[in-house]
């Protein structure tokens, strides 16, 4: 609700100051002037809207491609976890119950404690505490030591588990922090203005059908700057990966370790 909200305020503030431009242009530069040099602002303003247009595609390909990488990652995470708990059913005590124990453990501690400290200003630490929990799980499937051709293909099954699992874990860490940089959101802004204001030289004998052509180019580059902001960071804001897969995993282990 507070991205919808704030999405409206940044449009009409938007909207609100390219009418202001256009108005004030209007005012200053005469009809008879922009309509004589309609010809040769249109070939300028081809050319720059469609290297903004290409610059826009393009910086919101690369964030949903990152906000769906997270997504991705933060699956293949949990599914390593519930598989790895599944798979240690078939270990012999003391590991099994010390890798299941460490699996739920890991669930929990992820979706409740380490999910609020990810964002774009905490450069993928995440919780020490989720990482240590990681670490345990890796160090305790490698020491295991198999005695037979059965604990064999438990063992190389276990290490491809934990390996999904660190891999993972890393991407989803990695993504919590990998924004849009600085030079791009110049470039895009700053790309913004200049395609918006050059509509202003546009002669067009019907103010209102000027305002109107402005009106929908800024609402339609404005809700793109936007949505490229609020899927930057997928694990902030209102559109955002949440910790639904590990939340599952962790009750579907709950609800078997009390059977």
């Amino acid at each position: 609700m507070t991205s919808v909200f704030w999405g409206v305020v940044v449009v009409l503030v938007g909207v609100a100051l390219a009418l202001a431009g256009q108005v004030l242009v209007q005012r200053s530069v005469p009809l008879q002037v922009r309509e004589s040099h309609n010809t040769a602002l249109g070939m300028i303003y081809a050319v720059v809207y469609v290297m903004y247009t290409l610059a826009l595609a393009f910086s919101l390909f690369i964030v949903w491609s990152g906000f769906r990488e997270a997504q991705r990652a933060t699956d293949n995470e949990a599914d390593a976890v519930g598989d790895l708990y599944q798979l240690a059913e078939q270990f012999p005590e003391p590991e099994r119950h010390r890798i299941q124990e460490l699996c739920r453990s890991y669930a929990r501690v992820v979706a409740e404690e380490e999910w609020p400290l990810l964002g774009g200003d905490r450069e993928g630490r995440g919780s020490p505490r989720a990482q240590a929990v990681a670490d345990e799980l890796v160090e305790t499937v490698e020491h295991f030591a198999p005695n037979s051709n059965k604990q064999l293909t438990l063992y190389g099954q276990g290490i491809t588990q934990v390996q999904v699992l660190d891999d993972n874990r890393e991407l989803r860490l990695l993504e919590s922090y990998q924004g849009v940089p600085l030079i791009l959101w110049v470039i895009l802004v700053g790309g913004g203005v200049l395609t918006i204001s050059f509509g202003f030289l546009v002669g067009m004998k019907e103010p209102w059908l000027h305002r109107l052509s402005l009106t929908a180019l800024t609402v339609l580059i404005v809700l793109i700057l936007y949505t490229i902001h609020l899927i930057e960071y997928p694990f902030t804001s209102d559109v955002q990966v949440t910790p639904a897969a590990f939340e599952s995993v962790s009750d579907r282990m709950e609800s078997g370790a009390n059977d």
